[in-house]
């Protein structure tokens, strides 16, 4: 039996964070993922849709960005998609940088109470999404798996709408690139891996204590002291990517780290690029006069645990 702590498994180390994620693999894994590719793309050309018939100008991150990717990751964990307000209020609590403890206590209880009874529900009706397939096994318990779905639903609905407004800032302010992605959809896997490059809307760093003393570029660092490991200065990094601060969708950015690295990758990253592989290059197609409808600088950006923009208004 895993154990019964309600921490995320992301905070773990060792044996019990690779067993809490090889309970989690079967989900994400990427066979599953492009299995669920054609309805992505409906989902896609759905809401875009209904975006363009509503007009503009209009809000790209409440219009298009948000509704895309919580049908999709709605879909994936087998959550009620009628319930979104509910959950998506109590895990935008749980993305702040710097929450009011108490409006986060209350967030955390509410999705749990929520999730404990769905999966309740789900063991008496088995499904195939991932908090189905968690329901049925003996090895999880109800914390646990409360803990594991309210870190999914932050984790994986967040980041991919940040990701996906801030990508579209990107394009818009580097036409030629926006141009080379129009043109040539076949450059959207690169394009995608460049754009997360450049944006690592993970910012704040990743924090760890050094276990022995540790000596990086002529720099010690001894047992016990913290180090703050910065993902998005390490896509910057000079010596791996030259000219780094400079979008280039034809960069080769294999060995990014937006996703981190080892054992604590991001679990989601099939998932994400599939949706930005998919979305970006669609709303440039369909909409080649897509341009922002406000100052650059009236832009309000979110500094939270993932960096994005409260609000993108554009036209077309």
């Amino acid at each position: 039996m895993l154990s019964r702590s309600t921490v995320s498994f992301i905070r773990l180390d060792d044996a019990e964070h690779v067993r809490q994620r090889r309970v989690l693999m079967g989900g994400f894994i990427a066979r599953r993922v492009e299995e669920m590719r054609p309805w992505m793309r409906q989902v896609v050309d759905e809401t875009l849709d209904g975006f363009v018939e509503e007009g503009g100008p209009a809000d790209l991150v409440a219009g298009f960005a948000v509704p895309v990717a919580s049908r999709v990751i709605f879909e994936l964990l087998g959550l009620p998609y009628e319930d979104r307000g509910f959950l998506l209020e109590h895990s935008r609590v749980m993305s702040r940088l710097d929450p009011d403890l108490d409006a986060l206590k209350a967030a955390i209880a509410a999705l749990t109470e929520y999730l404990t009874d769905l999966a309740a529900h789900k063991r008496r009706s088995p499904d195939e999404s991932v908090l189905g397939r968690l329901a049925t096994r003996g090895d999880v318990a109800a914390e646990e798996l409360a803990s594991m779905g309210r870190l999914l639903l932050t984790a994986g609905h967040w980041t991919t709408v940040d990701m996906t407004a801030l990508g579209v800032l990107a394009l818009l302010r580097h036409p030629v690139q926006a141009g080379l992605l129009r043109a040539d959809g076949d450059l959207a896997t690169g394009a995608v891996e460049e754009l997360l490059r450049y944006l690592s809307i993970l910012q704040i760093g990743v924090p760890r204590a050094a276990l022995e003393d540790i000596d990086v570029d002529g720099t010690v660092i001894r047992a016990g002291e913290g180090v703050m490991l910065m993902l998005s200065t390490a896509n910057r990094d000079a010596g791996m990517f030259p000219d780094g601060d400079r979008l280039d969708l034809t960069r080769d950015t294999r060995h990014h780290l937006a996703f981190s690295f080892g054992p604590h990758q991001c679990l989601g990253q099939a998932l994400a690029r599939a949706e930005l592989q998919i979305a970006l290059p669609t709303l440039l197609r369909r909409l080649p006069g897509l341009r922002l409808a406000a100052p650059f600088e009236e832009l309000r950006f979110r500094e939270d645990m993932v960096y994005g923009v409260d609000r993108l208004p554009v036209t077309w």
